[in-house]
């Protein structure tokens, strides 16, 4: 499955010569998903798609996420999960790679993908998404919509340095393109960022994030036909109409 895993060479660290103000960007920008309001939203997040996942089955399973701590489910009919966290650039966890490049996964590798807010954190490329996952199998892709009452607190929290948010409606348009059907959009969550970790405290309609769930188009599988069973007559124990047990011998 990952014969293509990509080592790179650590980047050199240079957090040093910068002022303190900037070296506290870049983490900032990664710490909005351990904040209350977005745990709460990862609450939701899962509730909403659960269902779906539940149904898949496959041998491989990838979960990339953008939360510190997140950890994949664990539906019954699926086998391994892969699971990568996106931060600064870079995947970690089972894999260790470069985010601006190919994703170190042959093509078509997973059955289901689930995408938590990775997309909000570049250079992650939904293509490469698309190409690793294979035909007939489930993407999950989950996000904050920028379209919504969360933005003005995003760009607060990140100080302008994570605005990669992007609408449901954009992605559904890429991923048709891609032969990836949309199978539905659901908006989930609070309306505003409130402090508050209860999840399910707002109409999904007016939540700020979003759930999409998509199936990657494939050959259809030929249906099997199955070759008739000869019957035979069933055999009739007993006499014949009239007959007398005696006359029988």
């Amino acid at each position: 499955m990952c014969d293509r895993f990509v080592f790179v060479k650590p980047a050199v660290k240079l957090s040093y010569m910068l002022p303190t103000g900037l070296r506290q960007m870049p983490q900032r920008a990664h710490d909005i998903y351990a904040s209350a309001p977005m745990r709460s939203l990862l609450a939701d997040e899962t509730m909403a798609y659960m269902p779906d996942v539940r149904r898949c089955a496959g041998s491989r399973a990838l979960l990339l996420s953008a939360a510190p701590d997140d950890q994949p489910p664990n539906p019954p009919y699926l086998g391994q999960w892969v699971t990568l966290h996106l931060a600064e650039g870079r995947l970690r966890g089972d894999v260790c790679a470069n985010a601006e490049e190919p994703l170190p996964f042959m093509d078509e590798t997973f059955d289901l993908i689930l995408l938590r807010h990775a997309l909000e954190l570049p250079p992650l490329s939904l293509d490469e998404v698309v190409r690793v996952l294979a035909p007939g199998g489930m993407l999950v892709l989950t996000g904050v919509n920028p379209l919504s009452g969360w933005t003005p607190w995003w760009l607060w929290r990140t100080r302008g340095s994570a605005t990669q948010a992007r609408s449901p409606i954009q992605l559904a348009a890429r991923l048709r393109r891609a032969e990836v059907q949309v199978e539905r959009v659901q908006r989930v969550g609070q309306v505003l960022p409130l402090s508050s970790t209860a999840s399910g405290g707002a109409p999904g309609w007016l939540g700020g994030g979003y759930v999409l769930i998509a199936r990657k188009r494939g050959p259809a599988n030929a249906p099997t036909r199955l070759r008739p069973k000869p019957v035979t007559a069933p055999v009739r124990a007993g006499l014949a109409p009239g007959a007398r047990r005696s006359s029988v011998s």
